[in-house]
């Protein structure tokens, strides 16, 4: 008997195949279904095939086929790209943890293979991959991917570092690499008065402010000086160092000064003094005797005020 008809079942559907004498078999062009058959059973589009001869005898094979059953299992992937973002450090960020936790998420598209957390690796500064399981990384489910937190388990110097992260879905779709740079800084700028000196004493309510400050990891420094709990103004600096014109009130003064790097850190300097515009008084003047003999000694007494 010859063949009457050939059909192939794909996703719901039959196609009818045409003979094609060059190679002696029933085909036809097909196109793929439009979803990743991952989420599938055996992650596979399950194909059937019907030979019809002309006296009506048909013939149904499918994936459980001794055969053809495995060349029936039919494997689609998708193209689109998961996605990474982090979300903190944020970027060129300082933090004063130097164990700072890294926030991020992956995400894959709606209907696709979904994240494939065995491919997950970050790294720090280009060093030790840090994968799904690393003590310290910690990824929950969420809708289409997971949100993901990586804690350093040894701190990192002061200084730059970069993180990178990498994933891939399960169809091997690769993610953008996504890369993210911060500055670690535990430690506070130096900050050195010059002038004036603590407990100071002067007669002039015109005072300068001198100093300098510093900070290797996180400047610029920014200065702030208070006088007696008043904020005294934009204080320049040049190449670290700076000075600030301030008036003394009378009496007793408390004056801070601040240096705050950009990480937060902050180191403060308090010094007190005094204003003393006081003019002392001459109130009375004794010499005894008076007048004196020529070479005899004498006495000479002053009140004085003030």
């Amino acid at each position: 008997m010859a063949i009457q008809s050939v059909q192939a079942y794909l996703n719901g559907a039959w196609y009818t195949l045409t003979y094609n004498s060059g190679t002696s078999k029933y085909e036809a062009t097909l196109t793929a279904p439009g979803s990743t058959s991952y989420n599938l059973t055996d992650h596979v589009y399950p194909m059937q095939i019907k030979a019809t001869n002309t006296a009506g005898t048909a013939k149904t094979v499918d994936t459980t086929d001794a055969t053809v059953g495995t060349a029936l299992k039919l494997r689609v992937k998708e193209t689109v790209k998961p996605t990474i973002s982090v979300t903190s450090p944020g970027a060129g960020a300082y933090v004063t943890n130097n164990k700072q936790p890294i926030v991020f998420q992956l995400r894959d598209e709606s209907g696709g293979s979904g994240i494939d957390l065995t491919t997950l690796a970050l790294k720090i500064d280009g060093g030790t991959s840090f994968i799904n399981g690393s003590a310290g990384m910690v990824c929950t489910a969420v809708s289409l991917g997971y949100d993901c937190t990586y804690t350093p388990q040894t701190a990192l110097t002061d200084g730059s570092h970069t993180v990178t992260v990498n994933v891939s879905d399960y169809d091997a779709n690769t993610a953008t690499q996504a890369s993210r740079s911060y500055a670690v800084d535990t430690v506070a700028p130096t900050l050195n008065i010059t002038n004036p000196a603590n407990n100071f004493l002067t007669n002039s309510a015109a005072l300068t402010i001198q100093g300098s400050t510093n900070d290797a990891t996180s400047s610029p420094v920014t200065v702030t000086v208070k006088l007696n709990n008043v904020d005294q103004g934009a204080v320049t600096l040049t190449s670290g160092a700076f000075t600030k014109a301030i008036t003394l009130a009378s009496g007793a003064n408390t004056i801070i000064v601040t240096a705050t790097d950009a990480a937060g850190k902050v180191t403060a300097v308090t010094l007190t003094g005094t204003l003393d515009t006081s003019i002392p008084v001459i109130s009375s003047v004794t010499i005894t005797p008076n007048p004196a003999d020529t070479g005899a000694s004498m006495i000479i007494s002053v009140a004085v005020t003030g």
